[in-house]
């Protein structure tokens, strides 16, 4: 147990078996990153720059993006740098500090679509009251709890992780979560157990929220051909987004707790990347093609560049 105070670097893997492909996957996956924070970007300053986008729904989807471009920022940098590195270690606090960014990402997602999920609701359902219910103040304070949950729940969380007296230092992934630190402690503890059962009942509680309101959605669109093209319009990208999250974040978890070791190193590395990859592009993407409104704004924007550079010429 004296071993125990000294650990203060982990060692993570994954990354042991690709040396003839180092250069080819340092430029792919920084294609990928740079493809990320392309169409994020381009939702966020959208929103940002053009005025008639200042509404709730679109400075949500600004919101979720900026949260795709806060939970690659813990990923990306770090594994870039990893593979062109021989040594892949994280001190201790930074294996803390990317494990509670990537959890409050997820988490931040879950709130941030559960918030377009009730905007949508009131929008379509109770279209007379849209205006006095979702005034500037109420999405400001919707806003903020959507932001302050994730890192308050997470920073507990972390904060149980940070305490517990660790008899290993290997990290068997790419990147650090605090279900694989906890893995490493020396003894139980009920509060490791406890935070973690209420952050997924909390989350849950998100997820059948949104169920909730596409049962009162679909049973008010199917009355009137006017709120069922809304429906299509601005829902469906929507309901595209939660599916796409909620698949990719069971997807990552179950394979954590249950996934086999017989699976090839690839294999692995892909469902650990997979909840960094899918969501942040994807989102973005399903929002900028369906959203006639974002969409028209970035091809004017896209057109008058051009435009202004053929006429220099």
């Amino acid at each position: 147990m004296d071993n125990v105070s000294v650990i203060t670097v982990f060692t993570l893997s994954g990354l042991s078996d690709i040396a003839n492909y180092r250069v080819i996957l340092f430029f792919l996956t920084l294609l990928c990153y740079s493809v990320i924070w392309l169409v994020n970007l381009t939702i966020i300053v959208t929103v940002i720059v053009d005025k008639s986008l200042h509404e709730p729904m679109y400075i949500f989807l600004c919101n979720l993006c900026f949260n795709g471009l806060y939970g690659t920022a813990a990923f990306y940098p770090k594994f870039l740098y990893d593979l062109l590195s021989t040594a892949h270690v994280i001190s201790y606090a930074g294996c803390l500090l990317q494990g509670f960014a990537l959890h409050s990402t997820i988490c931040a997602d879950f709130s941030l679509l559960a918030l377009m999920a009730y905007d949508r609701y009131v929008a379509i359902c109770r279209p007379l009251v849209y205006h006095s219910l979702m005034t500037k103040q109420r999405v400001c304070i919707f806003l903020f709890f959507a932001w302050f949950f994730p890192f308050y729940l997470l920073f507990l969380s972390t904060i149980t992780t940070a305490v517990l007296r660790l008899c290993g230092s290997h990290i068997p992934r790419i990147y650090c979560i605090n279900w694989l630190i906890n893995n490493l402690a020396c003894t139980a503890s009920v509060a490791r157990i406890v935070i973690p059962a209420f952050n997924y009942t909390f989350y849950i509680g998100h997820i059948l929220f949104v169920f909730w309101t596409y049962v009162h959605l679909i049973k008010t669109c199917q009355s009137s051909k006017e709120n069922w093209n809304k429906f299509m319009q601005t829902c469906v990208p929507h309901l595209f987004c939660i599916i796409v999250v909620v698949v990719s974040f069971l997807f990552d978890m179950l394979y954590v707790r249950f996934g086999s070791k017989e699976f090839p190193q690839s294999f692995e590395n892909f469902m650990a990347m997979e909840i960094v990859l899918i969501p942040p592009i994807i989102n973005p993407l399903i929002y900028g093609f369906k959203l006639t409104k974002i969409r028209n704004r970035v091809l004017n924007f896209i057109c008058g560049k051009s435009k202004a550079l053929r006429l220099k010429s």
